[in-house]
């Protein structure tokens, strides 16, 4: 089976203390992930190159303008899409922004979340079965990439796997 994964940008712009995240609620009906929580992020254009794509992402949907961002690891989601479709996004934190950020945009609501919030067992907000693998990778003290594999069906993760570098 051929493996041609949509690719997509997944980031985590951070207060200006480092304690909290702004993260965004879907709250489109009818949409795939309504009701969950993510970090800002969508799928890169064929013009674009990741760090372009995570730009505009960000702006799209928080109209802050990211200034510095950090590669954090990418992450191969076979099947994770409503059909099946596979995914392999690109995770970066953002630690310098300009703007003030929206409360909502087309994508859903945004707000200020602690950290520790999403790294809690089990998380605090309704996120992604499969955050909880790779999201202390993305906020951990280790500032070597991480490349994982998390592999779905039926919407659920059924492994994890990754390397540093």
């Amino acid at each position: 089976m051929r493996y041609s994964p949509v690719l997509t940008t997944l980031g985590f712009v951070l207060s200006e203390d480092a304690t909290a995240v702004l993260m965004i609620e879907d709250t489109r009906p009818g949409s795939y992930g309504f009701g969950k929580w993510n970090g800002l992020g969508g799928k890169v254009a064929p013009d674009e190159d990741v760090v372009t794509g995570m730009r505009r992402e960000i702006h799209e949907e928080s109209g802050l303008t990211a200034l510095e961002l950090r590669l954090r690891g990418t992450v191969s989601w076979p099947g994770f899409g409503p059909d099946g479709e596979d995914s392999f996004g690109f995770c970066f934190v953002v630690d310098r922004w300009e703007g003030t950020p929206l409360t909502e945009s087309a994508e859903g609501r945004l707000d200020w979340v602690p950290v520790a919030d999403l790294l809690a067992d089990p998380p605090r907000l309704d996120l992604w079965p499969g955050d909880r693998y790779f999201l202390p990778l993305v906020f951990g003290a280790d500032e070597r990439q991480f490349h994982g594999v998390l592999p779905y069906h039926d919407g659920r993760p059924t492994g994890w796997s990754h390397t540093w570098v």
